[in-house]
């Protein structure tokens, strides 16, 4: 027996007590970023999601899709206009990002999940009321904030042994419309829904940084006590203001906790989960 063989038998043994943990619980991915691009890094992540199904544990991808709602606009000659961090959405935007979400993109991972071993289905946030919405402000045209997620239809899939993957398009509740979702906040409003264990958002950061140029300084553990005073202090700041506020929403409202993790490091999710090397930033 050889060393290398010694070595994977202790990574499976101590993965064991997590397997534990975890097994029957509800754990929600967010999936984007360079990971849902980088095609080495799109494998591991199915690969991942897998393991953690068959081991199990309840998991629930929720993604987005902004390269490619931006591919498909520039091939129709509309150019993509974004407000405050957030794409800019009138209605030939809203069709657009309808077929490119709850079409392509939705259904290449489901059909990628099922080729590697899984059983995935996908779900439009549209499908039996999962997400409704409102307009969030006029600004931004048709992109919505989430009123209500009735999570029934993602229960049911689950309790059938399937792995929901969830496109980030919402119901309107004011105008008979179809609204653009943030997929960090759906994300949340969904883990919260199913009241999950864990809610992970892949990223294309380290994680929380004390010093944004030192990846040597990342922030592991963050209590939703010490959140204000990173972003007085200017450590968490811009794009990554919102994503943390949906972290403390999801604790807040039950989520146990809550994790930002580099979606650029190969089977980060099993790393954060599956052993003792947490390598992002947890939010409790």
């Amino acid at each position: 027996m050889t060393d290398q063989h010694v070595g994977r038998a202790q990574v499976l043994a101590e993965a064991l007590p997590y397997i534990q943990k975890f097994n029957g619980k509800t754990v929600v991915v967010k999936y984007g970023g360079n990971a849902m691009v980088s095609e080495e890094l799109r494998q591991a992540v199915i690969s991942d999601i897998i393991l953690l199904h068959l081991v199990g544990i309840h998991v629930v991808v929720v993604h987005g899709g902004g390269p490619e709602i931006t591919a498909m606009l520039k091939k129709t000659g509309k150019e993509s206009r974004f407000v405050d961090g957030l794409r800019y959405t009138d209605r030939e935007t809203m069709d657009i990002v309808q077929q490119v979400l709850c079409g392509k993109v939705n259904k290449d991972l489901v059909s990628t999940l099922n080729r590697m071993g899984g059983r995935a289905v996908g779900l439009c946030g549209m499908d039996a009321g999962l997400f409704q919405a409102r307009a969030l402000n006029e600004k931004y045209g048709l992109v919505g904030e989430i009123t209500q997620a009735d999570p029934r239809v993602v229960v049911d899939a689950l309790e059938k042994g399937y792995i929901p993957v969830v496109s980030t398009v919402a119901q309107g509740v004011d105008v008979d419309t179809a609204y653009n979702i943030n997929a960090d906040t759906a994300a949340s409003k969904l883990a919260v829904a199913l009241q999950a264990e864990k809610l992970i958002l892949l990223t294309d950061v380290r994680g929380l940084l004390r010093d944004p140029g030192d990846e040597g300084t990342l922030l592991p553990v963050v209590e939703l006590s010490q959140v204000p005073g990173l972003v007085k202090d200017g450590v968490i700041q811009g794009g990554m203001i919102p994503k943390v506020d949906c972290c403390v929403e999801a604790v807040r409202s039950g989520v146990k906790n809550t994790v930002i993790l580099d979606g650029r490091i190969p089977h980060s999710i099993l790393i954060e989960l599956l052993s003792d090397e947490g390598i992002g930033t947890m939010l409790m």
